[in-house]
């Protein structure tokens, strides 16, 4: 406390002072009360004083101890190294001791062997002397300088079996093969892995399997070529002989692929193949001429190419290219499915043989680098240009004939030539299926849409564009005559009664092809899917491309049903429903009470109308499909509604006409609703508000039908007042006082 002592603060001073020596006391007890609590703490620690030297001293022994352990650790490691060096020196030495000794035997061993013709035994001891680490058999020989002569003269006589053993070996293989010994040949085959000759052995056996192959190949051709064309094989015989070559392949590949992995190891399958392929090129080459030449392909797409251009009359029959166009797919199929063998045998030989994920995929794309470039790819390629030339004339002339030879039975909706177009077409895809090829599969399928879309869908169309005949005043009559005549038992169709029906049918054919191309698309994407369960992406937009060409067919036959509904609404819908409609006019409707009583059981104009429209619908409902008779009401109905409305719009009605209109109007919809699986009530929308506005009882009631809350009404303010203008017992001035 820093101040100046005067007579002011003295008192100041002393109080302060006092506050401080409080404070100093009780800070002196709290440390006087905690004395015995710091005698007993130091007490503590005056006894284990002592025990601190001791364990100090324990520690620096302990510290001592380690170090010591630590450095005869250190010795017995380096000795544990000196001995495993030693060990290793010693295992060096034993090899090399068993390796002389394995080299004495050897040369020893091999002479016997090569004197006594055990050729086995000498490839042993050749394959056991090729093992060896040679540069180490030349430094132990320098290094034992009294067996040095003796190791050096075993070295060498064991590399002049090894060359006479390869020159026998090869030499007894090729007199082998030549003699046909298949015992010897496959002997010499597993000895050529233990002289090291891996890729020579596996050359020169294949060479072999390809000479039995080729001389296979040739015998099954040549008795393809001498079948007689009565024999029940012959149409297919090139399918059979070209069938064969690739059963051998794969036999041989079956029967030889375990021996193979056995003595040259795995991985040796893509090499073997490969071949074996060239070999097969040269045999499908040979067997793809002689089938072009005797089943003259050539001339018949010649003479094809030149009757399509109008260049010549003479056309083949499409009969005689059906077994053509069945043997030139399953030719191509037996070429996949032999493709699909190799591809699943050399990756199931490349998993076994190497673990490297790049090089399989490396190697797999050389397989099917090399399989794309093969000659059998192209002449699969020569036979699908010509299967796809022959196929769209087979598909066109079968159409055209189809459509040609078309005819209608009378008790039939449909004509003979839906199902017959249908069949052919469904057929064609069907068999390009059965190839395997996806391009061919798109090609006919394109071919397939473009027939249907042009020649088929226009003869339905430049059938339909003659129009529907209308020979009777009303066809209940023409209804009525058919059925008498047929329940007579002498029905003569006239040409005007014929040319209907095939009108109907015509109109059926459109209709009913719809449901063909799309259960055509449906059963094709199914088929597809399961002839190429593994099918790739780019493959997979192919197809789906081409199906969608079908939704495109769809279409096309969608607008032919329009056109042929809108020409039988000209020609037979709206020129009867005019005049039943307009005889809305010559009824009156300002009816008095009584009459209104009277309307209630006997509605002549409604009555009259429905059986008209009966009698209408009656005569097409057995003759049209179900889609084109619901079709047919709509149009009917939208016929009656349009005309009963322009109708009504020149008539004039009190409240009880109005009434009686409704009536009409709901009973000539529910009639009409009954007759049809579709919705007709919003075809009467308008006219059933027209009858709302006519049969109010007061003005005031039409703001709450037609106001901004009305739900879908369909008659705009205009028309309100138009309408209400057509009731005489409501006042004019009331109608324009109305707000809307």
């Amino acid at each position: 406390m820093d101040l100046t002592v005067n007579e002011d603060n003295l008192q100041f001073i002393c109080d302060k002072l006092l506050e401080n020596e409080g404070a100093a006391n009780k800070e002196l007890d709290l440390i006087l009360s905690r004395h015995c609590h710091v005698e007993a703490k130091l007490q503590n620690i005056s006894k284990v004083l002592p025990n601190l030297i001791v364990i100090r001293a324990e520690g620096e022994k302990f510290k001592d101890m380690i170090a010591h352990t630590n450095k005869l650790a250190e010795n017995v490691s380096a000795k544990v190294r000196q001995l495993d060096l030693a060990r290793s020196r010693v295992c060096e030495c034993q090899n090399r001791v068993h390796d002389i000794l394995d080299l004495q035997l050897c040369s020893q061993g091999v002479a016997t062997a090569l004197h006594n013709e055990d050729y086995e035994q000498g490839a042993a001891h050749v394959h056991r002397y090729l093992a060896m680490d040679q540069q180490l058999l030349e430094q132990t020989a320098e290094d034992v300088s009294g067996d040095h002569t003796s190791i050096t003269s075993s070295l060498l006589t064991l590399q002049q079996a090894a060359q006479q053993l390869r020159a026998v070996v090869t030499h007894k293989f090729d007199e082998a093969v030549k003699s046909e010994d298949l015992a010897s040949v496959e002997r010499f085959f597993k000895i050529f892995p233990l002289l090291g000759m891996h890729t020579e052995g596996l050359n020169k056996f294949c060479q072999y399997l390809c000479t039995k192959l080729q001389e296979t190949a040739q015998k099954n051709l040549k008795t393809a070529l001498d079948v007689k064309s009565s024999d029940k094989r012959a149409p297919v015989i090139y399918a059979d002989t070209m069938t064969l070559l690739f059963e051998g392949i794969a036999r041989l590949v079956e029967v030889h692929q375990p021996i193979i992995e056995t003595y040259y190891g795995p991985g040796r399958l893509l090499t073997t193949i490969m071949v074996l392929q060239k070999e097969c090129d040269r045999q499908i080459k040979k067997i793809i001429l002689e089938f072009m030449r005797h089943r003259n392909i050539s001339a018949k797409i010649q003479m094809m190419n030149e009757y399509l251009r109008k260049q010549s009359t003479e056309k083949a029959d499409p009969k005689d290219l059906d077994l053509l166009l069945g043997e030139i797919t399953i030719m191509h199929a037996r070429a996949e499915l032999y493709i699909r063998f190799l591809r699943r045998r050399i990756n199931n030989d490349l998993e076994i043989s190497t673990t490297d994920e790049a090089q399989r995929k490396t190697l797999l794309s050389e397989f099917e680098t090399f399989a794309t470039n093969s000659e059998l790819a192209r002449g699969m390629q020569e036979l699908l240009s010509a299967y796809l030339s022959l196929e769209r004339y087979f598909l066109e002339e079968s159409v055209n004939k189809a459509v040609g030879m078309d005819t209608l039975d009378q008790a039939q909706q449909t004509s003979s030539m839906l199902d017959d177009v249908f069949f052919i077409v469904q057929k064609c895809i069907r068999r390009v299926i059965s190839s395997w090829s996806i391009d061919g599969i798109c090609a006919v399928v394109n071919m397939a849409c473009g027939i249907l879309e042009g020649e088929f869908a226009t003869r339905l169309r430049n059938r339909l564009r003659q129009g529907y005949p209308a020979g009777y005043l009303d066809l209940a009559q023409a209804y009525n005559a058919l059925q008498s005549s047929i329940q007579q038992g002498r029905l003569q169709t006239s040409d005007t009664e014929l040319a209907r029906l095939m009108f109907l049918a015509y109109l059926n054919n459109a209709d009913v092809s719809i449901e063909y191309v799309e259960s055509l698309s449906k059963s094709l994407a199914e088929e597809i899917d399961a002839v190429f369960p593994n099918m790739q992406n780019r493959d997979r937009g192919k197809i789906e491309s081409c199906l969608t060409g079908l939704k495109g067919v769809t279409s096309t036959l969608r607008a032919v049903v329009d056109y042929g509904l809108e020409q039988l609404r000209v020609s037979a819908v709206k020129p009867r429903i005019t005049p039943w409609v307009d005889a809305f006019q010559s009824v009156n409707h300002h009816i008095n009470e009584d009459e209104l009583l009277r309307y209630e059981t006997d509605e002549p104009f409604v009555q009259t109308l429905v059986m008209n429209l009966e009698g209408l619908l009656q005569a097409f409902k057995s003759s049209l499909t179900t889609s084109n008779y619901d079709a047919l009401i709509g149009i009917l109905t939208a016929e009656v509604t349009a005309r009963l409305e322009k109708v009504v719009l020149r008539s004039s009605f009190n409240r009880a006409g109005g009434l009686i209109l409704d009536k009409e109007i709901r009973s000539l919809a529910s009639y009409l609703a009954a007759a049809t699986s579709w919705s007709v009530r919003d075809k009467f929308a308008r006219l059933t508000q027209i009858a709302t506005v006519l049969s109010v009882e007061k003005v005031e009631e039409l703001a709450d039908y037609c106001g901004a809350d009305a739900i879908a009404w369909r008659l705009t303010p205009a028309e309100v007042y138009r309408i209400a203008g057509l009731r005489t017992d409501l006042g004019p001035e009331d109608i324009k006082r109305l707000k809307l």
